[in-house]
């Protein structure tokens, strides 16, 4: 492993994820969740852009920035459905647990079949979309405003989190439908 700058912006978000935790149990202000869960989504934008700015890219880097992204996503997603009971919700903590699911398992399973199509060389078939990118980046504001849960300009961040995060839940799914529609070919024939 080559320790660039990319890889250590990577290695701190996943450092970073505990952090995460221990603050959102801590009576802070959550603003300061939202803001350690920023930084780290930050991280992720960061480590890419010199990685390919400054000619750093690795196999580690490679492996390890989506790990360590999905890694956050989903125990953030998991804190946050742990208190869903206990916050005010649009629809109902069904709802938003549902729509936690789903963004959790199509990770898994965008993950397996990214897996599974590299093992039969088909590895580009299932190439991050611009679709997943926006989700990426949906999800990322969703969160942190979930995480934030207080007001700012005299609106409250929670609902409009929730409504991100809805969003990002769609967009989920229909990634995961081009992702699935363009490796069926491959699929089918294996």
């Amino acid at each position: 492993m080559r320790w660039n700058a990319p890889n250590l912006l990577t290695l701190l978000r996943v450092a970073l994820i505990p952090v995460i935790v221990l603050l959102y149990y801590l009576p802070v202000s959550g603003m300061y969740v939202a803001g350690v869960f920023l930084l780290a989504g930050l991280t992720d934008w960061l480590d890419g852009y010199l990685a390919r700015h400054l000619d750093q890219t690795s196999r580690f880097g490679a492996f390890l920035d989506p790990v360590a992204d999905k890694l956050m996503v989903a125990v953030v997603l998991v804190l946050l459905v742990s208190d869903v009971g206990l916050m005010t919700s649009l629809f109902s903590p069904v709802v938003f647990t549902v729509v936690v699911g789903i963004i959790i398992g199509r990770e898994i399973a965008v993950s397996a079949l990214r897996e599974w199509m590299a093992e039969l060389g088909s590895r580009g078939v299932v190439a991050v979309s611009s679709i997943g990118k926006i989700k990426t980046t949906l999800q990322f504001i969703a969160i942190t405003l979930l995480l934030y849960d207080g007001e700012l300009a005299n609106l409250a961040m929670r609902p409009l989190g929730e409504l991100l995060l809805y969003a990002a839940g769609a967009l989920t799914l229909w990634s995961m439908l081009l992702y699935l529609r363009a490796a069926w070919p491959t699929l089918s024939d294996a």
